[in-house]
């Protein structure tokens, strides 16, 4: 890290709502650039600056500050240049000369501490005097803030961060509870918090510091997917990130819990801790489901026969008895749930029972977890199917929060609801929509059970399913159009344990044998670059072929792959625009994907139909970097090649590069083309879950690049990470209890 000390020369940019900043820096009659947040930079402005010297492919070299400190001016002309340079409203270059005039070197100490004397200047009034406080007030504020939080290792991004969420209290906040960040700041997490206690002087035994360690162990848990934390794995996590003695730790958590921040409930005979969320979701999960599993339907005047046999025989279609059995259900419960693989006619079954219920006049809905499974739900209905999030007329709260304007006040208006890809909803997001939902209207819920998890807590498909709460339909039977296709063949043995059919003459599924890791790196991607496309013409290398791999990390994990794929299928040019954050380096062009929920980024539509602006990105969603505009620190990113969001450098920690994904992100997304790498790996996830997942990822294509001992072992490996998740043992609690009869 090196310092420099300046002073502001030209501000060529400057973003308000944050603070990136490009400036040039006169440093020892040297002109530099200078780039980062500095929220209270104006010309004439003495900074000192820390921070590396980076290599900008357009624009040179610049200087990247970290930490930025002002050297408040300290001779008269000094003083005059700085408040007449705009920074303070109010003050112009003839008020900042008689200000000067009057009070000499002691210009800033009459501001700082008694700034209604300058009333005593002529043409300052009441007014004026406001105006110049308020605004010198701010000023001083966030750089007495930024200073504060730097001295502790805070980065200029995330003081931003901190300064946009708790304003002038933001010292006062940290001081009396740094651990508050864990919770308050995206990107600041319980290690960087403590850091900041301990320089503060905060004791390792602090209350504080044990119920922020606390959390931050079940956070950090159920970012893997769980809903609760086992009571004595929670305490041996905790004693070991807090370096303290047991009988403390348990004593935090009862204080936590006695407290309402956490909540202890016995599930199933094993102690368990919730986080307060995730314990609410799965409360209103269960009663919202069972109240309208259980309640008494008005019965339907439809002969089910018949138009059963009409839809056949217009579409040109002849159903399975449990196809049939699925249309049945849907009509005539009030909850259905129906689960199946690949090419067993999900779709056509929603399109039958949507075609049914509309003949009826009633009004049905459909929605998916994500946009592209919605907009798949929608060319494959011909009927309108939105985000569950635009269903719910999803917004932000003024804490950046995602709210919902439909829910049990304001329920959605229909008869009929029907949910695809299922698989793929969390608890959080499964809560709303139920609370949304009014008595009385029908639901189907439709997904493929063997498919992973949701990426968010729960297991919320897999839990209704096995609590036997409403009735569920399984498909089996492939459809004859889906009986040629070794993608839907081969899933389907991969799902049951059995070794696929590989590389069948003209098929849609190829296995290629290769053992060292080197030689596996170049097969795939001679695969993405020369021997894919040339087999069919139509396929494009950036948009319709998906590397897909089982973990990040590794030669052939997503990070690495994406570097390699990066330099060959959009590699670095000179009159390219690029911009590198932390260790990945972002080029217009790029594949991208949003790796977090951010309910507040805000987009603008660019085609296709539905609101022209909305907010909301969700984890998983896949874009191409448009443009980046280095001077506004903004990188612009269309989704679907639908919508356009524009990125600032704040955000910039949500986006990866996406050439290649992992199996996990992939869920509720379809690919023309899908390569997978076999390799060896941790038998908790090289496993016949997470390979099925991947290979029903795949529209058209599917090729594995990898060693056939790797394969076999991940069919045969029926070992999965079980989930922590009480909603099936909750919704069991219910009906067992005699309360209520699923009969």
């Amino acid at each position: 890290m090196e310092e420099i000390k300046g002073i502001v020369e030209d501000i060529i940019y400057k973003n308000e709502d944050n603070g990136y900043t490009i400036a040039k820096l006169d440093v020892s009659k040297d002109t530099i650039t200078v780039v980062g947040y500095i929220p209270y930079i104006s010309e004439g402005n003495n900074l000192k600056l820390t921070g590396e010297w980076v290599n900008h492919p357009q624009f040179g070299t610049q200087f990247k500050i970290s930490t930025c400190e002002e050297i408040r001016p300290n001779t008269l002309i000094g003083i005059e240049k700085y408040l007449s340079s705009g920074l303070i409203l109010g003050i112009g270059p003839v008020t900042a000369k008689k200000i000067v005039n009057k009070f000499g070197e002691d210009t800033l100490k009459v501001l700082d501490e008694s700034i209604n004397r300058l009333k005593e200047i002529e043409g300052i009034g009441e007014k004026k005097i406001e105006v110049i406080k308020e605004s010198y007030q701010k000023q001083r504020e966030v750089q007495n803030i930024m200073i504060f939080l730097q001295s502790y290792g805070v980065s200029a991004n995330q003081c931003m961060k901190i300064y946009k969420r708790f304003g002038g209290a933001s010292i006062e906040k940290v001081k009396n509870n740094p651990y508050i960040l864990t919770e308050e700041i995206s990107g600041i997490g319980f290690i960087t918090a403590d850091k900041i206690a301990k320089n503060l002087g905060i004791e390792i035994d602090s209350p504080f510091r044990i119920h922020s360690g606390i959390k931050y162990a079940i956070n950090e848990f159920c970012a893997e997917g769980n809903t609760y934390m086992p009571y004595e794995k929670l305490l041996e996590e905790a004693c070991k990130l807090l370096t303290l003695k047991s009988e403390q730790v348990e004593e935090g958590i009862i204080s936590c819990a006695a407290e309402s921040k956490i909540i202890l409930e016995v599930v199933d005979g094993e102690r368990a801790v919730f986080n307060l969320p995730y314990y609410y979701c799965e409360l209103g999960i269960t009663k919202n489901l069972l109240s309208l599993a259980l309640i008494k339907y008005d019965d339907m005047d439809i002969d089910i026969d018949y138009e059963i046999k009409a839809f056949e025989k217009e579409n040109k279609v002849t159903f399975a008895p449990s196809q049939k059995e699925a249309i049945r259900g849907a009509i005539e419960w009030g909850v259905e749930v129906i689960t199946g693989g690949p090419g067993t006619g999900k779709t056509t079954i929603i399109k039958a029972i949507v075609h049914i219920f509309e003949k009826s006049a009633m009004k049905v809905v459909m929605g998916a977890p994500t946009g592209r499974a919605a907009k798949r739900m929608s060319e494959s209905t011909g009927r309108e199917a939105k985000t569950i999030h635009r269903l719910l007329e999803m917004g932000v709260s003024q804490e950046e929060l995602s709210v919902f304007s439909k829910d049990e006040d304001s329920p959605l208006d229909c008869e009929v609801i029907i949910i695809d890809e299922a698989s793929m909803i969390d608890v959080l997001l499964m809560n709303n929509l139920l609370k949304a939902i009014k008595p009385g209207t029908r639901i189907v819920i439709v997904g493929d059970v063997d498919q992973l998890p949701s990426v968010g807590p729960g297991n919320v498909l897999k839990d209704i399913i096995n609590s036997r709460c409403a009735p569920v339909v399984s498909l089996k039977e492939i459809f004859r159009q889906s009986k040629d296709s070794l993608i839907t063949l081969n899933a389907h043995k991969i799902n049951q344990g059995t070794m696929p059919i590989l590389n069948g003459k003209d098929k849609d599924f190829f296995f290629i044998n290769e053992e060292n890791p080197s030689m596996m790196m170049n097969t795939l991607l001679d695969l993405v670059d020369r021997r894919l496309p040339k087999y069919n013409e139509s396929w494009n290398k950036l948009k319709d072929i998906q590397v897909l791999s089982p973990m990040k990390k590794g030669a052939l994990g997503v990070t690495n792959l994406n570097i390699r794929l990066q330099e060959m299928l959009n590699p670095y040019k000179e009159n390219k625009p690029e911009k590198e954050y932390r260790n990945t380096i972002f080029r217009v062009g790029d594949k991208v994907m949003q790796i977090k929920n951010n309910y507040s980024l805000k987009w603008t539509r660019i085609a296709g139909t539905g609101d022209n602006e909305g907010v909301g990105v969700f984890n998983g969603d896949i874009g191409v970097i448009e443009y980046i505009d280095e001077d506004k620190g903004i990188i612009s990113v269309i989704f679907d090649e639908e919508r356009r969001v524009n990125y600032e450098t704040m955000y910039l920690d949500e986006l990866e590069l996406a050439y290649a994904i992992t199996i996990h992100k992939s869920q509720g997304s379809e690919f023309p083309v899908v390569i997978i790498p076999a390799f060896m790996g941790s038998p908790f996830l090289m496993n016949r879950n997470l390979l099925y997942t991947a290979i029903t990822r795949a529209r058209s294509f599917v090729v594995i690049v990898g060693s056939i001992k790797a394969l076999k072992f991940m069919v045969e490996n029926n070992r999965s990470y079980e989930r922590y998740s009480s909603l099936q043992w909750r919704i069991a609690q219910v009906i067992n209890s005699g309360i209520v009869s699923n009969s």
